[in-house]
C-alpha cells in the first residue's frame, strides 16, 4: 500500500445505519444494555467474546445498528464505542470480511499476487482458518483474522483473555507451513491509536511463547490499523510489532 495514499480511497466496509447511545453495561459477554437517546433502554447483540478491556466502559458513547431479521432475538448490534483518543470497532466479524476485501483489492502488500481467494476454509478434522489464498494447487497462503482492541499507551496487544482456539490456530499454522505453505497471522487492530503491536504475556503467557515459537517456524506476522468514522471503516497502515 502506497504510504500517502489516503485511506478513504482504499476499499473498505460501510457501517450499516448508525445509532447512537450510551453504554450502561456490558454483561454475559455477549449482551450490551444502552440508553438511546430518547431514554429507551435496549439490549443489543456484543459480536465479541473478549475481555473488551479499554473498550467497554460504562457511560461512554456507542453506536448500534438495528436488524429487522425476524429469527434474530436481538435486533441491535453493537458496532462502535467511542473511547477518549479513538472510535474503536468492538464487532468482531468486521475483521475477517475487511482484510478478505483488502487482499482482494491488492491492498496488502505483503498479499498481492494471488488469483483465487476463499473464506472459511477447513484445514484438518478439527481446525478452520479465516483465509486461503491460491496460485494453483501447490502455492497456498492461509491466513489467520484476529481481532485487536486492546491498546494501552499506543501499545496494541492480543488478546484481552486466555484464549485456546487462538493457540490452536498457531499450531495448525505452523504445521501447514512445515508442509510447504505460507502461514499468515493477521492482527487487526480495530481502532487507530496504536504505534505498535506486542502480545499480552500478562494476559495470556502461553499464547505469547506460541507466537514466537510460530514465527521461528515461519509463520508471518502482519499488523495493520484502520481509518474509521461513523460511515466507513477502511484498512490504513502496517504497524510495526515487537516479540
Amino acid at each position: 500500500m502506497n504510504s500517502n495514499q489516503h485511506p478513504h480511497r482504499l476499499t473498505g466496509l460501510v457501517w450499516p445505519k448508525l445509532i447512537p447511545g450510551t453504554l450502561l453495561k456490558r454483561y454475559k459477554r455477549f449482551l450490551a444494555d444502552i440508553k438511546l437517546k430518547n431514554g429507551e433502554i435496549v439490549t443489543a447483540h456484543c459480536p465479541n467474546s473478549g475481555a473488551m478491556k479499554t473498550c467497554c466502559e460504562p457511560g461512554r458513547t456507542v453506536y448500534i445498528s438495528h436488524h429487522d431479521n425476524p429469527k434474530r432475538k436481538l435486533k441491535y448490534t453493537w458496532e462502535i464505542i467511542k473511547m477518549p483518543t479513538s472510535l474503536v470497532g468492538v464487532n468482531t466479524q468486521v475483521p475477517n470480511r475487511l482484510v478478505f476485501e483488502a487482499i482482494k483489492n491488492n491492498i496488502v502488500e505483503e498479499l498481492c499476487g494471488y488469483s483465487e481467494f476463499y473464506r472459511e476454509v477447513k484445514t484438518s478434522d478439527h481446525s478452520r482458518l479465516d483465509i486461503l489464498l491460491t496460485n494453483g494447487e501447490h502455492d497456498k497462503c492461509y491466513v489467520e483474522v484476529k481481532n485487536c482492541t486492546l491498546v494501552e499507551d499506543t501499545v496494541a496487544r492480543f488478546p484481552d483473555a486466555v484464549t485456546k482456539r487462538g493457540l490452536k490456530h498457531l499450531a495448525e499454522l505452523q504445521r501447514l507451513v512445515s508442509e510447504g505453505s505460507r502461514g499468515i497471522i493477521f492482527f487487526l487492530v480495530q481502532r487507530m491509536d496504536a504505534e505498535i503491536f506486542k502480545p499480552a504475556d500478562t494476559i495470556d503467557p502461553a499464547y505469547g511463547r506460541e507466537l514466537r515459537r510460530a514465527v521461528a517456524n515461519g509463520v508471518e506476522i502482519l499488523v495493520y490499523d484502520v481509518h474509521m468514522d461513523l460511515q466507513k471503516i477502511v484498512l490504513n497502515k502496517k504497524l510495526p510489532y515487537h516479540l
